[in-house]
């Protein structure tokens, strides 16, 4: 595909729209009001030191051992330090666990910087500029109409089935050979597949492999270097799912987000892109939880506050900005419990915080 000259201006009026937009969670403010950057290593501190009641924390934790709920790991984060933070057998902090679909709010993460970059010149691009040597089945208009915003959205319209997307030798031939069964940007449909072809097209797009890209400019920023992640039969990382981090890394990629985009002064991702990944885009039909649940940018918002990456068996990186707080969670629990360690949350933690706002001269 060819690179226009003028994509850094088509970047400029893109954020433009973006900061327009409304319906978007309140993020923290960053700037220099918080010094404390985990690059290395986390601080801990008691929760009374950075304004927070323990009893609730405690609580909480006592609560997670009453109801018997199978999770492996909690970290809580508030204003830059981990004040709450347990393991249960058999893991520690060391022990790198299943991310699931957390990987999708990662390439997500991606996609912001490969558009920064200049790499990706836009949302609006059609995704299958960036695969011109592909032939693909079921080719018409519609197809052609996908773009990236689309596939950060789950409203590509492109039919998906899991099984048979695994059993296949190429999981971005199956995505894009699928047929379009919804308009694209009219239905929200989850797929797996989607976001992996957003991982094939930033490899495509910025001349470098996924993970080298994601090495550069994400996760060596941050201070994260033991990791793992499983690559598809098509030899790319896989986008659906597949990461494998500590928790406490987990909560290093929340707290980015927590203070738009920037880490130890650089803005890694804009600032505009954060706002648009925790923007509503879409209603999610029929969710699992007890409130409203919407879409952003392969990010989940909650209609009661926070956003969230969520995966499977219960990984959840919750955000709530106007609290200052990160919360992870890794597990290994059904779909029956997954609301119990977000409920938890509510009950316990949101209660615990003064929701003071800060102040940039604090």
């Amino acid at each position: 595909m060819v690179r226009i000259k003028t994509r850094y201006l088509k970047y400029l009026f893109l954020l433009a729209i973006l900061s327009c937009q409304s319906s978007c969670i309140p993020s923290a403010q960053t700037n220099d009001i918080q010094s404390k950057w985990p690059t290395d290593e986390w601080e801990t501190a008691a929760p009374e030191s950075v304004g927070m009641d323990p009893e609730p924390v405690e609580d909480m934790l006592a609560e997670i051992d009453t109801l018997g709920i199978n999770l492996d790991g909690v970290v809580i984060v508030h204003q830059g330090v981990i004040v709450g933070e347990r393991y249960y057998p058999v893991y520690s902090q060391q022990t790198l666990h299943e991310s699931y679909s957390i990987t999708k709010s990662v390439v997500s993460a991606l996609i912001g910087i490969a558009l920064k970059d200049g790499c990706i010149t836009g949302l609006d691009d059609p995704v299958l500029e960036y695969f011109p040597d592909r032939d693909l089945k079921n080719m018409d208009d519609q197809k052609k109409a996908i773009t990236i915003q689309h596939l950060l959205t789950m409203s590509s319209g492109l039919a998906w089935d899991q099984d048979e997307m695994v059993s296949h030798p190429d999981w971005v031939q199956y995505t894009l050979d699928q047929p379009v069964v919804h308009q694209p940007g009219t239905t929200w449909f989850y797929s797996n597949g989607g976001p992996h072809v957003l991982s094939a097209l930033i490899q495509e797009a910025c001349e470098m492999h996924t993970q080298d890209f994601a090495n550069e400019n994400l996760f060596g920023p941050l201070g994260i270097s033991d990791y793992r992640w499983q690559r598809a039969t098509d030899g790319y990382p896989n986008g659906g799912w597949g990461l494998a981090f500590t928790p406490r890394d987990l909560a290093k990629i929340g707290y980015l987000y927590l203070r738009d985009g920037v880490w130890e002064g650089k803005q890694i991702l804009p600032k505009d892109w954060v706002k648009a990944s925790s923007t509503v885009h879409f209603k999610v039909p029929d969710p699992l939880e007890p409130w409203d649940l919407y879409y952003g940018f392969l990010w989940w918002i909650h209609g009661d506050g926070p956003y969230a990456a969520h995966g499977t068996k219960g990984q959840f990186i919750y955000l709530i900005p106007e609290k200052d707080l990160v919360v992870v969670i890794t597990g290994n629990i059904p779909d029956s419990d997954i609301v119990k360690p977000q409920q938890l949350i509510r009950d316990y933690l949101f209660p615990a915080i003064d929701t003071k706002p800060i102040s940039p001269d604090e």
